[in-house]
This record gives structure tokens, C-alpha cells and sequence, in this order.
């Protein structure tokens, strides 16, 4: 397929996904994932080697800007919530999706394993775009959501290396590089902000996008996946790039104006409705046990420590796209689950990105306005109700 078709192609359904999620006041990330489901269905959209890397980076860019909006102070103080919440939020569909796939469907260990691993996830690209599009980022609850989705995923990435993947000593190379990066990059993105920040060519944004291709690389060739270490990348750089306020204002605008896009389409790409039609049943099995198992585990603990916003956070936490896929797309790799399969797993994981956030989005949304006076700092509280007033201002 030409390039230029398949660019074209792309850029309408990114351009009509914005117009939809403006007027309909949805994520455009749920959009984005069905206009890729209608591309890869009905338009003949075939993924390329380039948006394969666009995708792959806008994930990527998705989890830093989640690292780096977490705040590191509120997470030490509501460890326990944010280990509690995510904890469950990993084991609970883990292990019910297991014994669902092995005990009742009959498929082999290893195959409920990846299905375990697969549903046992939460989105935190996903749940961040969501919380940027409602200005919920700089309120306490989100930043306890996005600390949960770390723990959740965390769990995933470690569970996924310790079952399956096959260490060798080029993933010592990408352990140690990861700390290393991490470790350096305060000490040297501070004068790099200095002497470049504010200039039209944007040098430290040059500098964060060639740490997260190292990660990427490393990742690669360490037999990993640089999802984790990136968010805590972002994490260690939170207060730089909450001290340049334009800086990471310019950075979403990248992110969100043409690299996540391709993220999110390529993920809809991956959903075969031929092959949900045909295993339609043990389908909607898979989303129920995934749902029902986050809404028990998730929801009477979100109730105890953020009462008021409990459902909205179990809703979110039921979100999966990055890790669900990935692990999937190990299992098929690596011969331990079948097209068949790999195709259910892939349209449960993306049902899981839509469905829960647009029951979230619809009717549980949490009041901003409520939630800025509760943050915890004078400074962010005046960043979210310039959210509100902003948006005020666009609707007059």
C-alpha cells in the first residue's frame, strides 16, 4: 500500500476523531481507537514500518508526560492508596481471567497466563489522555489514579518478564542504561533549560525526545520495553518541567496534535471484527471477567480512601491498551496462543479502553472545580481553574 494513501488516510481520521471528540465532549483517545477500528475494517488501512514507530514513540511519549505530571511528593504521602489500588487493580483480573481460560475455556497454561497478563492491566496512556482532556491531572485524584496505573502496570511488566521473557546479559545493558538515564538526567537537564530554554529551534524538548529513543533502543535490544523506566523518567524530571510550565504546555501539544494519534488508531487497528463475530461469546466472557474482577477488587478501596470519585477511579483503572497489546502480541509470538485467541484478547483489551472510559467520562466525571480546591498545592490549584476558565471562555 502507498505511503502517501496510508497518510492520507491517517491524517483524515485524526482530523474527523478531534472535530467528533469536540462536539460529542469524549476522550478523542476512544475516538481515535475506533477510527482506527473502521480503518483497519472497512477502508483497508494496513499498518506500515513508519506507524508502527510513531505508534510505538507516541506510547512512549504518553507514559513520560504521565511520569512527569505524577506528582513525587503526593505519591510518597498516598503510597499506601496508590499500592493498595493498583496492587488489586493488577492481581485480581490476573488471576480470575487465569482460572476463567484454563478451568472453564480449556486453554493451555501458558495461553491463560498471557490471557492473565494481557487483562490484567491499566492503561496509563489512556488514562492520561483522559485526565489532560478534563484538567483533572493537577487535582489530588488524578495524581492518585495515575500513581495506581503505575503499581498496576509495574505489576504487569514484572509478571510478563518473569514468566516468559528470556533474559540475556544485553538486558543487564538495559537495566543498568535505564538507571544510569535516569539517574543523570536532573543534573542535566537543569542547565540545559538554563542556557537554551524559551528559544524558537526548542533544544531541551530535542534533548527529552533523544532520552526517550535511547530508552527505546535499549529497550530493544535488552528484550524489554521501555514503558516503566520512561515513566519514571518523567517522574524524576516532574518538578523541572513543572517549573516551565510552557515547556511541558508545548510538549502536549506535540504529543497530542500528531504523535499519540498514531498510537491510538494502531491500537484499533489490531481488532478483527470478522474475529469478534466468530468468538463473540467467550468475548464478552473475557470483558465481564476483566470488568467485574476490577470493580471487585478496585472499588471498595478506592471507596475508603477517595470516596467521592470511587466509581470514576475504578473506571479508569479498568482501562488496558499498551501492555494488554504487547502482551498478546508476545503470546502470538511466541506460539502460546493462536490467531484466534490473539484476536479475542487484542478486542477485549481495546473494549476495555473505550467502554469503561466513556461510561466514566458520561456520567462520573468528577466536578473540577471541586477537585482543584482539594490539591494540595495553591499553584496547581489556580493551574486547574485556569482549565475551567479557559474552557468558559471557548464556549461563550
Amino acid at each position: 500500500m502507498d505511503n502517501t494513501y496510508v497518510a492520507l488516510i491517517m491524517g483524515l481520521l485524526i482530523l474527523v476523531a478531534s472535530f467528533i471528540s469536540v462536539e460529542a465532549a469524549i476522550s478523542v483517545a476512544i475516538i481515535e481507537i475506533a477510527m482506527g477500528v473502521i480503518g483497519g475494517n472497512f477502508l483497508g488501512l494496513q499498518s506500515t514500518p513508519w506507524i508502527d514507530f510513531l505508534a510505538g514513540f507516541g506510547g512512549i511519549l504518553l507514559t513520560f508526560l504521565a511520569g512527569a505530571e505524577t506528582d513525587p511528593q503526593l505519591m510518597k504521602e498516598k503510597f499506601k492508596e496508590s499500592f493498595l489500588i493498583g496492587g488489586i487493580s493488577f492481581l485480581a483480573p490476573f488471576l480470575l481471567t487465569f482460572a476463567y481460560c484454563y478451568w472453564v475455556a480449556g486453554w493451555s497454561f501458558k495461553a491463560a497466563e498471557i490471557a492473565g497478563t494481557a487483562l490484567s492491566t491499566t492503561s496509563l496512556a489512556v488514562v492520561y489522555a483522559v485526565l489532560v482532556e478534563t484538567g483533572l491531572t493537577e487535582t489530588k485524584i488524578g495524581k492518585i489514579i495515575m500513581a495506581s496505573c503505575f503499581v498496576t502496570d509495574f505489576g504487569t511488566a514484572l509478571l510478563l518478564s518473569l514468566l516468559f521473557a528470556e533474559e540475556n546479559w544485553l538486558t543487564l545493558v538495559f537495566v543498568f542504561g535505564s538507571v544510569v538515564i535516569i539517574f543523570l538526567s536532573p543534573k542535566v537537564m537543569s542547565p540545559i533549560l538554563k542556557r537554551y530554554g524559551n528559544r524558537v529551534i526548542e533544544p531541551e524538548i530535542k534533548f527529552l525526545f533523544f532520552l526517550l529513543f535511547l530508552f527505546m533502543y535499549l529497550g530493544k535490544i535488552g528484550a524489554s520495553h521501555a514503558v516503566l523506566p520512561v515513566f519514571i523518567l518523567g517522574l524524576v524530571l516532574s518538578n523541572a518541567l513543572r517549573s516551565n510550565r510552557d515547556l511541558q504546555r508545548k510538549l502536549r501539544v506535540i504529543a497530542f496534535a500528531m504523535i499519540t494519534p498514531f498510537f491510538f488508531i494502531k491500537g484499533g487497528m489490531n481488532v478483527s471484527l470478522k474475529e469478534v463475530y466468530a468468538n463473540f461469546g467467550i468475548l464478552l466472557v473475557l470483558f465481564g471477567v476483566k470488568m467485574g474482577a476490577k470493580v471487585i477488587g478496585v472499588y471498595p478501596i478506592a471507596k475508603k480512601y477517595i470516596p467521592k470519585s470511587a466509581t470514576y477511579a475504578t473506571l479508569l483503572m479498568s482501562t488496558g491498551l499498551t501492555f494488554g497489546t504487547i502482551s498478546s502480541l508476545y503470546g502470538l509470538s511466541a506460539g502460546f496462543i493462536n490467531a484466534s485467541q490473539f484476536s479475542v484478547l487484542v478486542t477485549v483489551v481495546i473494549l476495555t479502553a473505550i467502554v469503561p472510559t466513556f461510561i466514566a467520562q458520561r456520567w462520573f466525571q468528577p466536578n473540577l472545580v471541586e477537585e482543584s480546591r482539594v490539591s494540595v498545592d495553591p499553584v496547581k490549584e489556580l493551574s486547574a481553574l485556569n482549565v475551567i476558565e479557559q474552557r468558559e471562555g471557548e464556549n461563550v
